[in-house]
């Protein structure tokens, strides 16, 4: 038995430096709001509101060298009911694992194009561009083709990266791909992105362009980007958004407009449309805030409702 318990600890010893280089972190946001809300010509109603609240776990090994390994596992919930957001597939958000080192990071599986984190979401960016403040006229086909992937990260050199993923296109689902190059340095960012999805065949391809810049200064945030979308078949359409934040103390404020010309993408949103939206943050500390914000998006085509809300919320990191 003294054996036993002797190779026992020397083996618990000998495990104990691969633990320590390792790290697992629980992570999360809950999100949720009270609003007043009108589609259309609908009576206005009250409604208790999921703002992509989520669930994740990430973690990271040590391999020396430099060389690192990595997951990600993001599971998406809706506060309001507790239900799951994926339907069946629970780790809805994203799944993925990755090799890191000075060459930078090869990623395998499930997240969302980087595209639109270098554009829309650095520029709506009250409420994280999440919930019905969120950014409705983006072109996001992306989020249908963000599973089954394979991408690079770059290093940042000289403030330059870029991030590059290719979907593999298996059984029914579309081939994709996703770029965006990236440059910042002293407040100033500025990305070009381009997203490509063959959902509707090698005959109607869906394509977006896009241009995005942002800077900060003092207490000021400015922040724009601009969108071309073209489907093969369809009419183009031509998208953009400006924002700003003014921050005073634990207070934000927040406004931004957005449009896109008349015009059609394969979602069959015609006619045009426009939306703006003011905001206002009180941060009660680094994880928890306060908020209240209005917004309206305003559809010029037919079969399309105009949406408003009046909102006020919680949102918690942990």
């Amino acid at each position: 038995m003294k054996k036993i318990a002797l190779v026992a600890a020397l083996a618990a010893a000998s495990a104990a430096p691969a633990f320590a280089q390792s790290s697992v972190t629980l992570w999360g946001r809950i999100n949720t709001s009270v609003e007043s809300q009108k589609v259309g010509s609908a009576d206005r109603k009250t409604v208790v509101q999921n703002n992509s609240s989520r669930l994740g776990l990430r973690g990271t090994e040590d391999l020396g060298g430099g060389l690192k390994a990595g997951f990600n596992l993001e599971h998406g919930l809706d506060s309001d009911t507790g239900a799951a957001t994926g339907g069946t597939t629970f780790w809805s958000r994203q799944a993925n694992v990755e090799l890191s080192g000075s060459f930078g990071t090869v990623r395998l599986g499930t997240w969302f194009p980087d595209s639109y984190f270098s554009t829309v979401d650095r520029t709506s960016n009250h409420n994280h561009d999440t919930g019905t403040s969120s950014d409705n006229l983006f072109a996001s086909f992306g989020f249908g083709a963000r599973t089954n992937k394979v991408g690079y990260f770059s290093p940042t050199v000289g403030g330059f990266n870029f991030i590059g993923s290719v979907r593999a296109g298996e059984g029914s689902g579309p081939r994709a791909y996703d770029l965006s190059v990236n440059y910042e340095v002293s407040g100033l960012h500025v990305a070009g992105t381009y997203a490509q999805n063959d959902a509707f065949g090698a005959s109607a391809k869906r394509k977006a362009y896009g241009l995005e810049a942002d800077y900060g200064f003092g207490p000021f945030l400015v922040t724009g980007y601009y969108q071309r979308e073209e489907v093969d078949g369809f009419k183009s359409r031509d998208i953009g958004r400006v924002s700003a934040m003014y921050t005073v103390g634990q207070s934000e404020f927040h406004v931004n407009v957005g449009g896109t010309k008349a015009g059609s993408d394969a979602e069959f949103r015609f006619g045009g449309a426009k939306q703006y939206t003011v905001g206002y943050n009180y941060n009660l500390s680094k994880r928890t805030k306060v908020y209240g914000f209005y917004t309206k998006t305003d559809y010029n085509g037919p079969g399309v409702p105009d949406f408003s809300s009046l909102a006020a919320g919680i949102r918690h990191n942990f």
